[in-house]
């Protein structure tokens, strides 16, 4: 069996196939009952190896998730990858999932715990299924509500069910599953520390050159260098310029960049690495293309940046692609 970090990787040959209906068993099954504790996808862990596309759907919301190499990528985002924290904790929590108790087989009772069919209108019920790159099902489960731990050495809990048995479960285990693609997108774009900036070029459309620096010291404050002899700065608008891409998160993700096009910003940083800025404004939605270029670091950006745009905060609009009356004082 593959440990938690060939779940990360994936790779490597699958186990023997043994047939869905047994693959799908937990183990301890005999006529129909299962003792306690019981692996609810018992050798799943080696399984996975195989695994090509998970599917999560909740009434009308689905997300699916297929793998494209080491990468999981949204299907509903057109293909932007998935967050792999979250893609390891359904997976690694699927091969440790334990049915530790069962509960009530009247389908009256299973909006209780939330087990109720996952397609039907208003349903709290979310169906999780994996499959390999035939087709095949590994695993597949109905996931209902999560049981509130009273005391702090209580494992974490959940109600299950088997799509097709009128057998509920408490299950033991950490399983993440979330129905709304949004929630598995991975926003963090870039994490580059003000003081590594030292340059910023700035073309914005209809607008003067205009050209922010550090002087000498690596400590120095961001002025603007062009225009000379520009007004009085105003330093909290220059600190945001020089925060642009630290910590930076975005809120949607598209291939195509809506809207109006601004211009273009060069951003220049130590360690040869330079970004660059094409922004777009639709309404009051703020769209930014990026690209790196230098050494292994821009490489590394360039692999989230390219063939992407990126819905910002508005805000952002002047930290990226200022025009001189954003940084001076009024």
């Amino acid at each position: 069996m593959i440990g938690k970090r060939g779940l990360i990787a994936l790779g490597g040959a699958a186990a023997a196939s043994l047939g869905a209906a047994l693959l799908l068993q937990p183990e301890g099954e005999v006529e129909g009952r299962i003792s306690e504790g019981s692996l609810a996808f018992p050798g799943l862990a080696a399984r996975l190896a195989n695994a090509r596309r998970i599917e999560l759907r909740r009434g009308a919301q689905g997300t699916t998730l297929i793998r494209d190499g080491d990468t999981w990528r949204i299907a509903e985002a057109q293909g932007y990858p998935a967050r792999p924290e979250r893609v390891r904790e359904t997976l690694v929590g699927l091969t440790e999932l334990r049915l530790v108790e069962e509960r009530s087989g009247d389908p009256a009772q299973w909006p209780r715990l939330g087990v109720e069919d996952p397609a039907a209108p208003g349903t709290t019920a979310t169906l999780l299924r994996v499959f390999d790159g035939e087709g095949r099902p590994l695993a597949e489960m109905i996931l209902g509500r999560r049981r509130m731990r009273t005391q702090g050495n209580q494992p974490e809990a959940i109600y299950a069910r088997r799509p097709g048995e009128n057998r509920a479960w408490l299950a033991e285990g950490r399983l993440g599953a979330d129905a709304d693609p949004s929630l598995w997108l991975d926003r963090d774009l870039a994490s580059l520390a003000p003081a590594r900036l030292r340059r910023v070029e700035v073309t914005r459309i209809g607008q003067p050159p205009l050209v922010l620096a550090r002087a000498g010291e690596v400590d120095a404050p961001l002025d603007i260098i062009t225009p000379a002899d520009p007004p009085v700065a105003d330093r909290i608008a220059l600190d945001e310029v020089g925060r642009a891409f630290d910590g930076l998160t975005f809120v949607e993700v598209r291939k195509d960049a809506p809207g109006e096009a601004l211009g273009e910003a060069r951003f220049h940083y130590t360690d040869d690495v330079t970004i660059t800025v094409r922004p777009h404004r639709e309404g009051e939605l703020f769209w930014v293309r990026l690209g790196a270029e230098g050494g292994e670091e821009a490489r590394r950006l360039n692999a989230r940046f390219e063939g992407w745009a990126f819905q910002l905060g508005l805000w952002k609009e002047k930290a990226m692609i200022p025009r001189l009356e954003d940084l001076v004082v009024s």
